[in-house]
């Protein structure tokens, strides 16, 4: 692949498909094209206006946004502007430049693929023999073209292309649809049985005209010797050079590199080559399989249809014979024969019996209970739903605790402050509890820059610290020597 400066810039002609203003844009341009397929290709201001006033989607539309909008499409490259001089009798009406406007080549190939995208899943794709007839036809030529004058080998040369383009997209197309979602489900009901003998009649036949015309076309190629190829290709080269275009001169190299990029293409799908397949027998194999998963879906439907009636006649009889046992003992004896040991579910575990006699019947006996759950990593049991416990009493009972214990826990440290002071030098030996709750108040309190803080109940206090002074608190689990803080409540 050859990267050139074409490929690397910006495609601003494409610019008006995805803008702010697209819905006002792309109806103008639609409007260029439909005159242009109409061979009027130049339009003035006035004209473009009139049409688009005629929708009621245009109805605020102003002469000014039309103006305008032209201006932007012809900054983008989508339109050419001439400069109509021919009714210009003053200087001011020759300075108000009154334009024509046209497409210009890259809008009208862009408005084509995008007609061809909005029809995309209107024009159904289709499988046609009578292409690999005229491949073949025109492959049989291969032997004295180049006998033929410039102007009918580049009409065959076209004619063999366009038939292999549009045969390869035709296929790619119709074979998409069958592989598609939409497909599969269709495949699954039963109205499918009703089309399916033609689809696969539809198939077989591409399938029959592939095998009557690829190897007779793989013959033709290649017993055509390269050199006369290239020639072929420098004829088709000279006279596509010698057409005159008013767009600029060809690039002789890049059409060249198409006509030998396409003749290659259309050698790989008919002939096999350094151990490759050709295409067409991977063709000719996808299509087989297709034909045999719609034969395989067919057939599924059938058999369910058909099973589905068979076991209803079957019920329904079975039904009857159970509806004319004389009791209950002759019912038995039918479902032994009916449900009997060959077609039994037999279950084996551990079954407690309440009698070991070998006289007694599972008619006699209580029936034993098995539950079972599914064999999946999702299953959960089913919470059990039960009613709403009044817990009131509980709760007032904890919340009384609750209040007791932080109660007895206040009146516990408030017996080490004194004087609202509580210094840690002169502590006894303290509780972990304890000495966890201070030391807690202490660190909240260092933490701010003012050194002061708020305990649980909301009392204030700072803290105050003798500079250079340590001292040693005990405690039941050990000592730690820490500075000489207090704690100053307000």
């Amino acid at each position: 692949m050859l990267v050139t400066g074409k490929l690397l810039k910006p495609l601003k002609e494409a610019r008006y498909l995805n803008v702010e203003n697209t819905d006002r844009y792309r109806p103008v341009l639609r409007l260029f094209y439909i005159n242009y397929e109409k061979l009027k290709y130049w339009m003035y201001l006035e004209e473009v206006y009139e049409e688009l006033k005629e929708d009621s989607y245009f109805a605020q539309y102003t002469i000014e946004q039309c103006q305008q909008d032209l201006a932007t499409l012809v900054s983008w490259g989508n339109l050419d502007t001439m400069q109509d001089t021919r009714k210009v009798t003053t200087l001011e009406e020759f300075k108000n430049k009154k334009f024509r406007y046209q497409l210009s080549a890259y809008a009208i190939e862009i408005e084509r693929m995008v007609i061809h995208l909005e029809n995309l899943f209107v024009e159904g794709a289709s499988l046609e023999p009578s292409l690999l007839e005229r491949i073949r036809h025109n492959a049989h030529r291969l032997e004295n073209i180049l006998e033929e004058p410039e102007e009918k080998i580049y009409s065959w040369w076209n004619d063999l292309n366009n038939d292999f383009i549009r045969l390869n997209k035709n296929y790619h197309d119709y074979m998409r649809t069958l592989d598609s979602v939409k497909a599969e489900e269709i495949m699954k009901t039963r109205e499918f049985l009703v089309f399916k003998d033609s689809l696969i009649e539809y198939l077989r036949n591409f399938v029959k005209g592939l095998q009557q015309n690829v190897d007779i076309i793989g013959h033709y190629i290649k017993k055509t010797p390269e050199e006369n190829i290239s020639k072929i290709i420098e004829k088709v080269l000279a006279y596509e050079m010698s057409i005159p275009r008013m767009d600029g001169e060809a690039d002789e190299k890049l059409i060249k590199e198409k006509l030998e990029g396409r003749w290659q293409s259309i050698k790989e799908w008919f002939t096999s080559s350094n151990g490759r397949e050709a295409e067409a027998g991977r063709v000719f194999d996808v299509t087989n399989d297709v034909i045999r998963k719609i034969t395989r879906y067919a057939t599924r439907i059938s058999e369910m249809i058909n099973a589905g009636a068979n076991r209803r006649e079957e019920y329904y009889k079975v039904a009857q014979m159970f509806n004319n046992c004389n009791n209950i003992n002759e019912a038995h004896r039918l479902s032994s024969n009916v449900f009997g040991i060959e077609s039994c579910l037999h279950l084996k575990g551990e079954i407690e019996r309440e009698t070991e006699s070998i006289n007694s019947g599972v008619y006699e006996e209580r029936p034993h209970i098995v539950e079972i759950t599914p064999r999946t990593r999702t299953y959960r049991d089913k919470a059990q739903r039960t009613g709403i416990i009044d817990r009131t009493k509980e709760k007032e009972a904890a919340k009384r605790a609750a209040i007791e214990r932080i109660e007895m826990e206040r009146k516990l440290l408030d017996s080490y402050i004194k004087d609202d002071r509580l210094d840690f030098a002169g502590l006894p030996v303290l509780e972990p509890s304890v000495r966890d709750t201070f030391l807690t108040w202490l660190s909240k309190a260092l933490e701010r820059k003012d050194r002061s803080a708020k305990t649980e109940d909301g009392r204030n206090y700072f803290i105050e610290e003798r500079e250079g002074q340590t001292c040693v608190v005990e405690c039941t689990d050990g000592k730690f020597i820490m500075p000489a803080y207090i704690i100053c409540f307000k």
